[in-house]
């Protein structure tokens, strides 16, 4: 079978060549175009003699050139990399050193920091293509305008073959350190997030024509992806849905009010976001009124913590959509989904049934069992490693009855039945007079209080407890911080050992493009200001402060 994401790409073009591919702002392509245009791309970059394994680099905001890069990538068998378009100019030098590029696809805006990154971190770069982003930054002499390159390029599908084995990319910032490039063979990451299974049931698709096959009998389906193609999370929603002929819809950049209309502009039907950085903004907009969401049958969250008070609240101001929330990471791929309704149990973390393969292994480096927590980890499709680092992957697989597991470091527990509820990552844990604490169970606490809009929980060090629980908080406007009220609001939820002992209140909570939490911004920003609120030394600014 050709389980190569070109492949399957160019099986949905053939079958629904005249149907809306992708819409991005004012201008649409159909799969026909789609196809031709990324032809082209493929043509031009392998002018500058770009080739199987060769890196090409996406440094942009959602647009459909972006897409196109990532589809043009695939078909010379060539992995395109990830670039965060917030990177300054250090984060950037370390992902061009890291990620060896070859070419480059970046938006015209980013161009001053493109060129000095390039110069200085990327000797092997051939060439670049600069997409015009609307910008008044002055245009790269060096660069090729993306337009320019497809204009001069055969739009001809004349590739050589393709392979399953051939390698996919994502690289990870995770919440903790520097980005890390996961290496996927592509049958793989297609086998676990690119719609090669069901993922209700997790029986796998029986052939590469499958998900076309599903597009001609559902019809057309449309299906916005709010977060960045930058992150995983969008990239492999928005790839699954070209192979089964849904139409992507992209916005250059998130805001709610504009998501809203675009579902109702476009008609979409399913819409992928990521946890409560976007969820929350997204159904308080709603809910201020006037938007038209009839065409909407579902909503799909991974990637982040979707809290109980915004799942809640999703839950009752979209009675008549679908809800889903899945697990996983980009190490693992999909691991878990859960349908979330109003008012169910939480048993601190989302409650999912498992993904095929998929485990929690116990300290004794066996299968757990109900009751015990451990690490999440999958067997199967699993990614090949860390890009250039074989200690890291060397560390995040285990061998289990001679089966190996990818195991990034997720915490879980094994319920009665069967599910597994994720804890949150291990390396944030706060471990606290022998306690563990974990912050997104202690996160969606806080932020189920009506004052808060936003928090991060860290461990932060105490002389008695070796950790004491600790939180930066973003209050709503117009709120008045009560810190004793808030301490009160956790403990009636949570054993009184999670509940936050020294508490900062902050203007934003700093979160990544996708909207996982950044808990290095976290730790560095609560080492270099005064708690508001610090039960330890017993010394706070006020019992009330607005912010």
């Amino acid at each position: 079978m050709a389980l190569n994401f070109a492949d399957l790409f160019e099986h949905a073009a053939d079958a629904f060549g005249g149907r809306a591919a992708v819409a991005c702002g004012d201008r649409q392509v159909t799969y026909a175009e789609l196809e031709e245009r990324t032809n082209r791309l493929a043509h031009h970059l392998a002018g500058l003699g770009i080739g199987p394994g060769d890196h090409v680099g996406l440094y942009a905001r959602n647009s459909i050139g972006a897409l196109e890069t990532l589809i043009a990538a695939c078909k010379l068998r060539a992995p395109a990399v990830n670039i965060n378009y917030r990177y300054v100019e250090n984060e950037l030098h370390y992902m061009f050193a890291d990620s060896d590029l070859a070419a480059l696809v970046y938006d015209r805006g980013l161009g001053r920091l493109v060129q000095a990154a390039a110069a200085k971190a990327a000797p092997g770069l051939r060439g670049l293509v600069e997409i015009d982003d609307g910008s008044d930054a002055p245009a790269n002499p060096r660069a090729t305008p993306y337009e320019t390159a497809l204009a001069a390029a055969s739009p001809e599908r004349d590739f050589p073959p393709r392979s399953h084995d051939d390698v996919y990319i994502i690289y990870t910032g995770g919440t903790t350190g520097y980005p890390k490039g996961v290496m996927w063979r592509h049958e793989d990451i297609w086998r676990t997030l690119g719609g090669g299974i069901d993922f209700i049931t997790g029986e796998p698709l029986p052939d590469e024509w499958a998900q076309s096959r599903k597009g001609l009998e559902t019809g057309e389906f449309v299906k916005l992806c709010a977060a960045p193609l930058i992150h995983g999370n969008a990239q492999v929603a928005a790839l699954a849905g070209l192979f089964a002929g849904e139409t992507i819809v992209l916005l250059a950049a998130f805001d709610a009010c504009e998501i809203w209309r675009a579902i109702a502009k476009h008609r979409v039907n399913v819409l992928v976001i990521i946890g409560d950085a976007m969820a929350r903004p997204l159904v308080e907009a709603y809910l201020a009124g006037g938007f038209d969401a009839s065409s909407l049958v579902a909503v799909s969250s991974s990637a982040a913590l979707f809290s109980p008070a915004v799942k809640d609240a999703c839950a009752q101001a979209l009675p008549d959509v679908v809800i889903t929330e899945a697990i996983g990471s980009t190490e693992t791929g999909f691991a878990g989904i859960s349908f979330v309704s109003a008012g169910e149990p939480h048993l601190g973390g989302p409650t999912v049934m498992a993904g095929p393969d998929v485990i929690v292994l116990g300290d004794d480096g066996g299968a757990a069992g109900p009751g015990q927590v451990g690490r999440l980890a999958r067997g199967g499709h699993v990614p090949l490693g860390y890009y250039k680092d074989p200690a890291r992957t060397a560390a995040m697989f285990a061998e289990v009855n001679g089966k190996r597991y990818a195991v990034p470091g997720d915490m879980a527990r094994v319920e009665d039945d069967g599910t597994l509820t994720l804890l949150g990552r291990g390396n944030t844990c706060v471990n606290t007079g022998g306690e563990k604490v974990f912050p997104e169970e202690v996160e969606g606490a806080l932020k189920s209080h009506p004052d808060v809009f936003d928090s991060l929980v860290i461990g932060v060090p105490d002389a008695l407890l070796g950790q004491r629980v600790a939180a930066l908080v973003q209050l709503r406007p117009g709120a008045a911080a009560d810190f004793g009220a808030l301490q009160e609001h956790v403990r009636r939820q949570l054993a009184g050992y999670k509940v936050p002992r020294s508490i900062w209140l902050v203007d934003a909570i700093r979160r990544t493009v996708s909207g996982k939490a950044d808990y290095g911004w976290a730790r560095e920003y609560a080492a270099s200001h005064p708690p508001d609120l610090d039960r330890v030394s017993g010394a706070h600014s006020s019992s009330t402060s607005s912010r």
